[in-house]
C-alpha cells in the first residue's frame, strides 16, 4: 500500500501530501494500483507530471494545444481551457469529456475541478486505468508507460530516478 513514508522517500519535496494522501489511497485501491510494481511505476510518473504534487495544473498556458483535433480541441480557446490538469495532467476537451462521463462530474464547464486534490488524484488513477498501465507495470515496461502518459519520453531520466527510489523503498 502507498504510505506517507513511501511517498516522502520517493518525493522528498512532496507538497500537499496530507490532503492528497487519503484520495490517493482510495483511488489506487479502486483502480488496483496495489502491488509494488504498479505503485512504484505510478508514483514515479506522477512525481514528474505533478512536480511532486506542486502542480495540479500545467504551468504552460495551453496555447500549444489550440486546434489539436486529436485532443478534441476544435473550438477557439479549447487548448487553454482544457490544458493539463491533475496529477497526470489530463489534457484536451475529448479527455475532459471522457472523464466527465465516467465520473458524472461536468469537467467541460468546470475544468478547474480537476485541480482540486480529490479530482487531481482520482483523475490520475482513472487515466492510468484507462490506458491499461497496470498491465505494463506488471512487466516493468516503464518506457511504454511513459509514452502512454506523456506522448513521448519527456523527463524519462527523472521518471526513472523516481522509479529506482520507489523500487528500493517498496521492493
Amino acid at each position: 500500500m502507498i504510505t506517507k513514508e513511501l511517498i516522502i522517500g520517493v518525493m522528498p519535496n512532496a507538497q500537499n501530501l496530507d490532503i492528497i494522501l487519503p484520495f490517493l489511497i482510495d483511488s489506487c485501491t479502486k483502480y488496483e494500483i496495489n502491488t509494488p510494481k504498479r505503485e512504484n511505476c505510478f508514483l514515479a510518473q506522477i512525481a514528474v507530471e505533478s512536480g511532486e504534487f506542486r502542480y495540479l495544473k500545467e504551468i504552460a498556458s495551453g496555447a500549444a494545444y489550440e486546434g489539436r483535433a486529436d485532443l478534441g480541441n476544435v473550438d477557439p480557446g479549447d487548448g487553454v481551457k482544457y490544458k493539463g490538469r491533475g496529477l497526470i495532467q489530463i489534457t484536451g476537451k475529448a479527455n475532459y469529456q471522457l472523464i466527465s462521463n465516467d465520473f458524472g462530474v461536468d469537467f467541460i464547464n468546470s475544468p478547474e475541478l480537476l485541480e482540486t486534490p480529490q479530482y487531481a488524484t482520482q483523475s490520475a488513477c482513472w487515466f492510468w486505468n484507462s490506458k491499461s498501465l497496470n498491465r505494463l507495470a506488471d512487466i516493468d515496461d516503464f518506457v511504454h508507460i511513459t509514452k502512454r502518459i506523456n506522448g513521448g519520453t519527456n523527463g524519462l531520466i527523472a521518471r526513472e530516478d523516481y522509479w529506482q527510489k520507489a523500487k528500493i523503498l517498496n521492493p
